[in-house]
């Protein structure tokens, strides 16, 4: 079964350059590019990609507003930001957009393949030096609201309550970058049974994926970063 990509990059000679890489791996296929922004909303529309590689630097709409975009429409291809942009305010914000994944464009083709494929198969995927100052600042930030705005932190703590101790383990592996395969085959459950309690931690904590329950988890303090 072929992942089928396009990719988004106002700079011709990149989307060659990506294209020639990721064309080794017998499982991708590359069904198209895109130029600007416009013309990716209707790249997407026409070819249904299972994954949009999307730069955010863009003329006639940057990458930003075409995940916003793509998200209004419920257009259910995958977003895999990939740019030059090494800072965590980014992250954050084309998360909210409804980003899968966040890498930088110096990043290694084996750990570009490893994004897609993860995005793909639902997981997400952000920049490891760039996730750990992401976290670094979100504890920050905890800290001082822990001072300032005691009745959100409560608000927190209550929720937190309401997982079980299988839920509060899970949430601890997805924090360890954990798939569900993988989380199943180290409990001894099936992935259904994986996927049963996502949907449950999700709700309970009231995020809408396996990022926004990693910020979640490392802001609760029910898990740090690289633990275990």
């Amino acid at each position: 079964m072929f992942i089928n990509i396009l990719i988004a990059d106002d700079h011709a000679l990149l989307r060659q350059g990506i294209r020639k890489v990721l064309e080794l791996e017998p499982d991708f296929s590359v069904v198209g590019e895109a130029g600007d922004g416009e013309e990716t909303l209707r790249r997407v529309k026409e070819l249904k990609p299972d994954v949009v590689l999307l730069d955010i630097n863009m003329p006639r709409l940057n990458g930003l507003e075409v995940a916003k975009r793509m998200k209004q429409e419920q257009i259910n291809s995958k977003i895999l930001i990939l740019t030059i942009h090494d800072d965590e305010s980014y992250v954050v914000e084309v998360i909210r957009a409804g980003a899968a994944g966040y890498l930088l464009k110096d990043v290694e083709p084996r750990m570009l393949v490893q994004a897609i494929r993860c995005v793909q198969a639902g997981e997400s995927f952000i920049y490891p030096t760039l996730a750990k100052r992401l976290f670094n600042q979100i504890n920050q930030t905890t800290k001082v609201s822990r001072v300032t705005d005691k009745p959100a932190e409560s608000t927190d703590l209550n929720k937190e309550e309401q997982l079980t101790g299988r839920e509060r383990e899970i949430l601890r592996l997805i924090c360890q970058g954990m798939s569900n395969q993988v989380i199943a085959h180290q409990l001894y459950i099936s992935e259904k049974t994986v996927k049963n309690h996502l949907t449950n931690i999700f709700r309970k904590i009231n995020v809408s994926d396996r990022t926004q329950a990693v910020l979640y988890a490392l802001k609760n303090k029910i898990a740090e970063l690289g633990e275990g």
